[in-house]
Order: structure tokens, then sequence, then C-alpha cells
């Protein structure tokens, strides 16, 4: 089971970072398409690129629940897992602009990769571990559901907030 869990969790990051890319351009693939917009990067603010990590994150949990089902902890292990790389993104993000000043266009796509990473190392650590305190299962799906619902209004109903502002145009969300 050890060896398993490995893979899947190397297929995840794999199937996250391709995700993460394909949504960062998708909403302007398709023509600024609003159905798209709660799931895909509208803009560069760091919310934006949360959200290319949020998404396939869950979306491939959703998908290895299936296999896990005998997990106990699947879903407790999971929102560790992703909310550490949700925080990852801002925390690395604005230490970095904090002492630098700006960070190239190559340093922040290596910050979405590198929160992802983490998460998936943390997981999979989780995983292996023995001593884990949790929430139920139920609760730890549930609080996933909740990101998962800010995501989408925050795509149409954003917070006036430095983190949810777009650098480049100094706008909020759509």
């Amino acid at each position: 089971m050890k060896r398993s869990i490995g893979l899947w969790q190397l297929m995840g990051f794999a199937i996250t970072s391709l995700g993460g890319t394909l949504l960062h351009f998708l909403y302007e693939w398709l023509g600024e398409a609003i159905w798209i917009a709660p799931f895909s990067g509208i803009n560069e603010s760091t919310w934006e690129h949360m959200k290319l990590l949020f998404w396939p994150t869950f979306l491939f949990a959703l998908v290895q629940s299936f296999f896990f089902r005998d997990r106990q902890d699947f879903w407790c292990v999971k929102l560790r897992g992703i909310l550490l790389g949700l925080i990852m993104i801002p925390v690395l993000f604005y230490t970095y602009n904090g002492v630098v000043g700006r960070s190239p266009d190559w340093l922040n796509i290596a910050i979405f990769f590198i929160s992802a990473a983490i998460a998936y190392l943390y997981e999979t650590h989780l995983f292996d571990s023995k001593h884990k305190r949790c929430l139920s299962q139920r609760s730890s799906l549930t609080l996933l559901c909740a990101i998962a619902l800010l995501f989408v209004i925050f795509t149409f109903k954003t917070p006036e907030l430095g983190i949810f502002k777009d650098p480049l145009t100094g706008t909020y969300g759509l």
C-alpha cells in the first residue's frame, strides 16, 4: 500500500501541474466564457493562482477517494494537503516580493509547482503517519466543498483585498 500511495501522489502532482497550467490559460482560450471563469484563472491575482492549484487537486482527490475508500483518514489528509498548498502560494509569493520587490514570471510559475509539490509530499507523509488528529471525514469534505464554493463566489463577487487584485491591471475579479 505504501508504494501505491506514493504512485497515486506522484500522479496527483502531475495532474495538478498539468491541470493548473491549462486552467491558467483556459478562460482566455475560450474567449472569456463566463461558465469557465470559476474554475480558470481570470486574471493574474494571487487568488486566481490559488484557484489553479485547488481545482485539479480537489478533482483528483474526488477520483482518488474511490480507490481509497478503506482509508478512514482520506479526506482529513486531503484537506490538510490542499490547505497547505493553498497557503504556500501567497506565503511564497508575498515573501519573495516583500524581500526583492517583484517576482519574474518564471518564479511565479515555480511557486505554483513548489506549492503543489509541498502539498502532495505533505499528504504522502500524513498517509504514512500513524499519529494524526482529524476532523470527521464528512467535516473535512464539507470544508473542501466550502472552499470550492468560495472560489466560485469570489470569481463573481470579488472582495477588494490585495490577494484578489490583479497586479497588471489593478482590477478585482471579472
